[in-house]
């Protein structure tokens, strides 16, 4: 690892960083699911793309998501390991973020729970069966 840091330094590539990943889903109706988003998990519609609209970009907390349409991928199975997500937020305060998605009608599939790892998380499966994790460090001072 640190031979390899001292390469990325030597080719330059220390006057860059990562600021942040936004990940990016196709889905069969972006209207329904910036919809879902909104009202259930709280995210705020950025905007649409297209007339009729084909993307959308979401937002909470600084954090996005983008989604395209493409009408064929309803009912798309969708393929990952028995213990894997599709998307995984680093939060704080998931007890009150346990309680805000289960008012609002998430379908949670577990938690919040304590992981062997040290995190506690909370997982929730979206209107296109997505599965989103909410993963809190307990130990954490930003909390």
């Amino acid at each position: 690892m640190k031979e390899e840091n001292d390469l990325n330094r030597q080719a330059g590539a220390a006057d860059s960083r990562f600021l942040t990943v936004a990940p990016q889903f196709t889905v069969a109706d972006v209207v329904t699911t910036a919809r879902y988003y909104v009202d259930v998990l709280g995210f705020e519609n950025r905007g649409f793309f297209g007339s009729p609209p084909v993307f959308v970009i979401l937002s909470r907390d600084g954090v996005e998501m983008y989604f395209s349409q493409d009408p064929a991928a309803s009912g798309r199975t969708r393929v990952r390991g028995a213990i894997a997500y599709d998307a995984y937020f680093h939060v704080t305060g998931l007890g009150a973020l346990a309680e805000q998605l289960t008012g609002r009608g998430a379908t949670v599939i577990e938690g919040p729970v304590e992981r062997v790892y040290g995190m506690r998380e909370l997982v929730v499966e979206d209107c296109n069966g997505l599965r989103l994790a909410f993963g809190e460090d307990p130990h954490s001072t930003s909390r």
